[in-house]
């Protein structure tokens, strides 16, 4: 029996694993972890998940870092994580691609060679892993990426317009299927996968006259974990627009005979960002990405998410990223809230196997990226612990959402009586 097939709720936590290392002129590399300092602290602050009573971390490698040339890996940093993930007893769900490829694999993501290349790394971390790591998340959030990536030109490879988009989507799924695969031929019956998209509800004006765009922002949203799960098929409503951007088809028919199905479905959702209001009037020149209108739906938005991955993909749900980024009281107020939705859903007869507070601590905003400022002004009040600086380092402080998480975390795993 898998974590997840025990019929309780796990409660797990995350460190965010941005890492985007290629730069041009303006912008300056982004790694959450060396932001965080969390090269220099991660065995405490692996343990600060224990302290918490977190039976799950979704924590990412730095591809880049550990694969830092061809066919070079460099192995001596993460081995010491992943002995301490043993030694504390936390499960790791790895994140192999959260943003960003190694720098020598020029053209990034449009390389023509991306898809084999992201395999070879996905099967060496499995084969050297395989006595202690089972679970894996081959792409976090494969459509925020192509939209970063191919659509908006703010990540590396800088494309832009709807063939770019569908450029990026094509080389994205057709990793995570060859990816994923990979690490079932290593791992056999132990492997399990656990899918994360970030969710985009699309609310307001739907009907009006950006309907049609609407439309297809809201298929749009499910577009790489239906091509990965095989569905993008005859009748499709992508289909013949995915194909007139550029989509190849032999990939789509390799996709539709060999798909990579989820153990888990996870969801990612943020009640003040995931939710896009769309209003009459010029369309935002942001494509309706961050900074774009947003409406805080809370848990409303959150039940129709969880409702409705789980219909359309038939897998258990877990939410794998959620907080919101405001002072503790609030953030206390949404763990307690979205824990308590969990629970109903649950009774009601919804698969939902996991909670993910993310982050375990305090991140900085992706715009630092693009900032001249100090981290500081970059910071993001999200955490179970908070960044404090200081002369010595970035110090972690334990906040009042900790303490709640520990208390719901502990309530869970008690027996029932």
């Amino acid at each position: 029996m898998t974590w997840f097939q025990d019929g309780r709720l796990h409660f797990g936590v995350g460190v965010e694993d941005t890492f985007v290392p290629q730069t041009r002129e303006g912008e300056r590399a982004l790694d959450e972890y060396e932001l965080t300092e969390h090269y220099e602290n991660w065995h405490a602050d692996l343990g600060l998940a224990a302290e918490v009573g977190a039976e799950f971390m979704r924590w990412g490698i730095p591809w880049y870092r550990i694969n830092p040339a061809q066919g070079r890996w460099d192995w001596t940093w993460l081995d010491g994580v992943m002995a301490r993930f043993a030694e504390l007893g936390i499960r790791p769900i790895v994140d192999l691609l959260h943003y960003g490829t190694p720098q020598w694999l020029d053209g990034e993501f449009a390389n023509p060679d991306y898809p084999q290349h992201v395999a070879e790394y996905a099967v060496a971390v499995a084969e050297r892993y395989a006595d202690t790591v089972t679970d894996y998340t081959p792409v976090n959030e494969p459509m925020i990426h192509a939209r970063f990536s191919g659509e908006l030109g703010y990540w590396p490879p800088y494309l832009t317009g709807e063939d770019g988009l569908t450029r990026m989507i094509a080389a994205l799924a057709d990793g995570f299927v060859r990816s994923q695969h990979g690490i079932a031929e290593v791992l056999g019956d132990r492997a399990t996968f656990v899918h994360v998209d970030a969710t985009t509800r699309v609310v307001g004006a739907v009907d009006g006259e950006h309907a049609d765009k609407v439309r297809l922002l809201r298929n749009q949203a499910f577009a790489v974990e239906d091509l990965v799960t095989g569905r993008v098929r005859e009748g499709h409503p992508l289909l013949d627009h995915l194909l007139r951007h550029g989509m190849p088809e032999d990939l789509l028919d390799r996709l539709a005979a060999t798909p990579a199905l989820p153990d888990v479905m996870g969801v990612n959702y943020y009640p003040r960002h995931s939710t896009t209001l769309v209003e009459d009037g010029p369309w935002p020149a942001g494509g309706f990405v961050e900074p774009s209108p947003t409406r805080d739906d809370g848990v409303t938005g959150l039940e129709e998410i969880i409702r409705t991955y789980a219909q359309r993909y038939g897998a258990p749900v877990a939410l794998t990223e959620t907080c919101v980024t405001a002072s503790v009281a609030e953030r206390v107020t949404w763990l307690e809230e979205s824990v308590a939705l969990a629970h109903r859903l649950r009774a009601e007869g919804i698969p939902l196997v996991g909670y993910t507070w993310w982050p375990l601590f305090d991140m900085y905003e992706w715009t630092y990226r693009h900032a001249d400022t100090p981290r500081s002004e970059s910071l993001l009040t999200m955490g179970l612990w908070d960044l404090v600086e200081s002369p010595s380092g970035l110090l972690r402080r334990r906040n009042g959402v900790a303490d709640a998480f520990q208390r719901l975390a502990a309530a869970d795993r008690a027996p029932v009586h």
